[in-house]
């Protein structure tokens, strides 16, 4: 199976990503974006809100003519290269920004359909090192922007025409509704009482709040990298390298660990053993506590072209099944808008509750799953007991340019000869990263040992017909 993504040549497909100071992040370049998001909300806010029903787009533009303008609701996470970001883009937008500083990409979500903001902008390059930074732009639903919207901004962008808009003000205000939604996802008192969680924040946006939530609810945290200091977020920590929670975990005997990323919207688990619980896992274990509740819709769970065959048949034998999508939670959301699923996620840790979020978020998981365990009253090892997974193996090669993978006649012809080989017992995904100059090869099947010469043989092909000059 391949898939070719086809995100815009700006945003990606999640969001604007480079160098900090360099590119799109260059200075001038920041201007021009928040001047061009500035005339899109003036001019085809629509454009912006798709799903937002008349009586909401009413309102806002109510409000627009009452004076009091369009409001964005503008938070970071903790590179040290996301304050500068946020006053270039802010200089020429002309919206009213509601600046809540550090908080997660799920809290700037939620905050800006709580508060009735125009638009939301997380400032943040998620799992990247601390050289690179980006923005995400978020609707008044809380959703990342459609893709019609991004090619609208990219058709301002490239245009002559400069419009001057007017200096509107900021404020800051605390994000402390986020935290209080959070919260409200575990009963009243201290349920967890008696419970020992580590958590690994990745020096990142969830460094501020994982304790205090987890402190409030009752249960005794283990709180490892959240001291970030500008350089820090993602180095060898968080979501990226569960590994090193997975030994505080054993170390400490706790029942349970959680890794989020940078940005705080993916969440890895270890359970009380020392295991490491992916995404699929989360997913099957959720799955399994919402169909015994009546609240999987559809009996349906929204994944990707990445999850693992054995939550396929995990959701079978249990009767609910798995629609699978691109890469990218935001094709996971649209799909689960589209179809009115629940519950949506990605193998990497982006889980969506659409009861309750409209993107993955690290901590709101973390607090699914301990609930979970309180009301099964069972470990997570035991919960995920029922996943087997099939031997899925990924690799990253690096390429210098995106063709398209049928255009490319050796790895056409290796894909056909894989394929063949696998007979019907596995998968073999091609596809390009939408945030990084990497071509990711997965190999899946039942035979691990084929799987491993597969996947290398299928990389070396693509290293050899894409390398980036010098290392091919």
């Amino acid at each position: 199976m391949k898939v070719n993504s086809s995100p815009t040549a700006l945003f990606g497909t999640d969001g604007i990503r480079a160098r900090a100071g360099q590119g799109p992040l260059a200075a001038d370049a920041l201007r021009a974006l928040g001047r061009a998001i500035g005339t899109m909300l003036r001019d085809d806010p629509r454009a912006l809100h798709p799903r937002l029903g008349t009586a909401v787009m009413r309102a806002l533009a109510l409000r627009r003519r009452t004076g009091s303008g369009h409001v964005v609701v503008l938070g970071r996470d903790t590179r040290g290269s996301g304050p500068a970001i946020e006053r270039a883009l802010l200089r020429e937008m002309g919206a009213r920004a509601i600046r809540v500083g550090v908080v997660p990409t799920p809290g700037i979500a939620y905050l800006t359909r709580r508060w009735g903001a125009d638009l939301g902008i997380v400032i943040s390059a998620s799992h990247n090192p601390a050289r690179d930074n980006g923005i995400k732009v978020l609707s008044a639903e809380g959703f990342k922007i459609p893709d019609a919207a991004e090619r609208r901004l990219e058709a301002l962008l490239a245009s002559p025409e400069r419009r001057t808009l007017p200096r509107a003000a900021s404020v800051r205000r605390r994000p402390d509704e986020y935290v209080d939604f959070l919260r409200a996802q575990l009963p009243a008192g201290r349920p967890l009482r008696g419970m020992k969680v580590v958590v690994d924040c990745a020096h990142g946006a969830t460094s501020p709040y994982a304790a205090r939530l987890l402190r409030s609810a009752g249960a005794e945290p283990i709180v490892l990298n959240a001291r970030p200091n500008g350089t820090n977020i993602n180095a060898g920590a968080g979501a990226l390298f569960p590994e090193r929670l997975a030994t505080a975990v054993r170390r400490a005997r706790a029942d349970l660990g959680a890794a989020y990323d940078g940005d705080g919207d993916r969440c890895i688990l270890v359970d009380e053993t020392g295991e490491v619980r992916d995404g699929d896992y989360i997913l099957a274990v959720c799955a399994e506590a919402m169909i015994r509740d009546r609240t999987l819709r559809g009996r349906t769970v929204v994944s990707t072209v990445m999850a693992n065959l054995g939550l396929e048949k995990f959701l079978r034998e249990r009767g609910a099944r798995l629609r699978r999508v691109k890469v990218g939670d935001k094709f996971v959301a649209e799909e689960m808008m589209r179809t009115g699923a629940t519950l949506g996620g990605e193998q990497s840790g982006h889980i969506i509750f659409l009861d309750a979020a409209t993107s993955g978020d690290g901590m709101l998981t973390t607090l699914r799953i301990l609930r979970i365990l309180l009301e099964r009253g069972r470990p997570l090892s035991a919960l995920c007991a029922g996943l087997r997974k099939a031997p899925q193996i990924l690799m990253n090669v690096p390429v210098r340019a995106k063709p398209d993978l049928d255009s490319v006649a050796p790895v056409r012809r290796a894909l056909e000869e894989m394929r063949r080989d696998l007979d019907g017992d596995g998968r073999v995904l091609l596809r390009y990263s939408g945030t990084e100059p990497l071509c990711r090869v997965m190999v899946e099947g039942l035979d691990e040992d084929k799987v491993r010469r597969t996947v290398r043989r299928l990389a070396e092909v693509v290293r050899r017909a894409l390398a980036p000059a010098g290392e091919a």
